[in-house]
């Protein structure tokens, strides 16, 4: 609910009356300068030494206070008013759980970094753009832990993405369990929409769930599964610790495409093969943009009339006028 409040004039044309002030001024100084004398002396050395009287230099409040009136006037018959309005936001919010492969072979660089932190990288930026969606994270290699349950403190789900690191869990690539898992985070969802995004560099090798088993659980939740390939075509670079250092040595890339196009297919999502950062980068705002949080606006206006104040000045500027010349400056009409 967001509520804000501005000044409008309902008849803004009587600001033009505004420009009979110059007006004012200039008849008021020419005034000033041709006044006539109310007496007149042959010499004024008599009055060379007599004070001047407070009231030559207070005569010209009384101008000022009818320019005020007038001014005052002109804003109250234009009509300001204020205008509080209030929209009720209603969202239809998506539940998403990230399953991300957290295997050794995702330390390749093939992807700068390496697979895992431009993963990472991508997913926290993914979670930014999800503001009104509930978002959860499970990690997986040979077995899979639920690392952040669905939640909408992204602030929370991005810094324990961040901590993420390979050799968390036993190592291999256990598909099917990433995916049970993710799925046991939204089955019991009262969302509109469930989404799982899948990714793994890897052949399925381990694991006490089949990955078949677990798409057909999502499919009968309800939930899409969107699949992400993440390797080069070929070969990759992959560090190795040894005696002299970090060596490097090129390693096929290997992933089972077919099943993850299978897993897609089988609950309504989509596979993507993401084979640099742009690609996978591109890829998340694709899925970004196929599910679109649906967002209801309501927006309510109540408008109150603000011209009594300038009203009230007015009359008040005018008040003062009249007291002062007819009452303390004694000046006759």
């Amino acid at each position: 609910m967001i509520v804000a409040q501005n000044i409008k004039f309902a008849n803004p044309e009587y600001f033009y009356l505004l420009l009979f002030i110059p007006l004012l001024l200039i008849w008021y100084f020419y005034k000033e300068k041709k006044q006539s004398p109310s007496f007149k002396y042959s010499t004024i050395i008599g009055f060379a030494k007599a004070k001047k009287s407070y009231k030559i230099y207070l005569r010209h409040l009384l101008f000022i206070f009818r320019v005020l009136a007038f001014i005052s006037l002109i804003i109250a018959l234009a009509r300001p008013q204020t205008s509080s309005s209030m929209e009720k936001i209603s969202s239809e919010g998506i539940d998403i759980v990230i399953s991300l492969d957290i295997s050794t072979s995702m330390l390749a660089e093939d992807f700068k970094p390496n697979r895992l932190e431009a993963a990472k990288n991508q997913a926290m930026e993914f979670i930014d753009k999800r503001v009104n969606d509930r978002l959860g994270l499970v990690i997986f290699a040979a077995e899979s832990f639920t690392q952040c349950p669905v939640t909408v403190d992204h602030t929370v789900l991005k810094n324990l993405i961040s901590n993420i690191e390979t050799g968390m869990l036993e190592d291999g690539t256990a598909i099917g369990m990433g995916l049970a898992n993710a799925v046991s985070r939204l089955k019991d969802s009262k969302a509109k929409s469930k989404v799982i995004i899948l990714l793994t560099d890897g052949v399925n090798n381990t694991g006490a769930v089949a990955p078949q088993t677990a798409a057909e659980i999502a499919k009968t939740y309800g939930i899409r599964v969107y699949t992400i390939g993440v390797g080069t075509k070929g070969t990759a670079p992959y560090p190795i610790k040894t005696a002299f250092g970090i060596q490097y040595r090129n390693i096929d890339v290997q992933i089972d495409e077919a099943l993850l196009k299978n897993i897609a297919d089988m609950t309504g999502g989509k596979y993507y093969r993401a084979t640099n950062n742009k690609s996978l980068t591109n890829i998340y705002k694709e899925i970004d943009a196929l599910e679109k949080t649906k967002i209801d606006v309501a927006v309510y206006s109540k408008k109150k009339e603000e011209y009594h104040i300038y009203a009230l000045l007015a009359l008040l500027a005018f008040s003062m006028e009249l007291l002062g010349r007819y009452i303390f400056l004694k000046t006759l009409p």
